[in-house]
């Protein structure tokens, strides 16, 4: 999050804390986009520049919003930014109507608003295109111009780090027959059972199940954790705030389309290290992305990233990755 009248800060801020993400050996870093909000609108232009101050974490976007796309032009950033990353990057996509489409949609689909496809056919259309199938049926040379026929620079790889975030069952199972990896977050839509485990821990199963690599199947959970460690006590009274302030959403299911979410988990390693361990989809998995929360200063996020790789990622089993 950033100040308006101070937006480059906010900016660095994030930078900053994937510098240190891979000081302290954290496999990879995960930006998500905030379109018309104080926060990130562009992580493909962020991460670029993250690109330049890291070598070797991986980068990821969690997630990239497809309405707001045009998933050719999408598909040359993407690829782009694997290039300039040396193959680091992990772009993780959703579709649906944009946020607020009724008072966005004029500007950004001024003659189109009414015909513009959201469905998964968009995400198809972008794997196509980052996969390297044919974007148009022109290709040569016309006088000094040389022309291809598939998106350039074409980033052998990336196709197969391509991740869709989904909180259904139907969601879970498209992206397992395309062949994608899955990110399950802290939202999903209790459409079997109002247990917000169990309903993610089927998403999962669906997922692998539907997919060519099965149980092999790359799935991260998302998760917001909060450890106190080292935490000073004004931060740990903010932290009991934020978190209290947020739990009441978690009780049953929130608005037409029934969406449950995760508590938040907040307290020592060990506390929040047994609450994983407890939780049936974390069991399932081998691989958790720790969100940060929007709302909290730069310290807050030193202090939550030292103690996730000081503390609990050794409680849970993880080592910082070698330099």
């Amino acid at each position: 999050m950033f100040d308006e009248a101070d937006p480059r800060r906010g900016h660095e801020s994030t930078l900053e804390a994937i510098e240190l993400g891979e000081r302290l050996g954290f496999d990879s870093a995960w930006v998500r986009h905030r379109h018309l909000q104080y926060g990130i609108s562009s992580p493909v232009a962020v991460l670029a520049a993250a690109t330049q101050r890291t070598s070797r974490i991986e980068l990821g976007t969690a997630v990239i919003p497809l309405g707001w796309e045009n998933p050719l032009r999408l598909a040359e950033d993407l690829a782009t930014l694997d290039i300039l990353s040396g193959g680091r990057l992990n772009p993780g996509v959703s579709v649906g109507p944009p946020i607020h489409y009724d008072e966005v949609k004029h500007a950004l689909y001024p003659t189109s608003s009414d015909t513009e496809d959201f469905s998964y056919e968009r995400v198809r259309r972008l794997l196509d295109f980052v996969r390297g199938e044919p974007a148009t049926d022109f290709r040569g040379v016309e006088g000094f111009e040389v022309f291809s026929d598939r998106v350039q620079p074409h980033s052998p790889g990336l196709g197969s780090r391509l991740w869709y975030g989904g909180g259904s069952l139907r969601s879970a199972q498209w992206a397992g027959e395309h062949a994608m990896n899955f990110l399950t977050s802290s939202v999903v839509k209790a459409e079997e059972s109002e247990d917000f485990a169990e309903i993610q821990l089927s998403h999962i199963r669906a997922f692998r199940s539907h997919h060519p690599d099965g149980d092999r199947a790359r799935v991260s959970q998302g998760l917001v954790v909060i450890p106190t460690d080292s935490a000073s006590a004004s931060q740990r009274a903010k932290y009991k705030e934020f978190v209290e302030k947020r739990t009441p959403r978690t009780a049953t299911p929130q608005g037409p389309q029934r969406l449950m979410f995760a508590p938040d988990l907040v307290g020592t390693s060990a506390e929040i290290a047994e609450q994983l361990h407890a939780h049936v989809a974390f069991r399932e998995i081998d691989e958790v992305a720790f969100a940060l929360p929007f709302t909290f200063e730069h310290d807050d996020y030193v202090q939550i990233l030292t103690d996730i790789a000081t503390h609990l990622g050794p409680v849970l089993g993880w080592h910082p990755a070698e330099q």
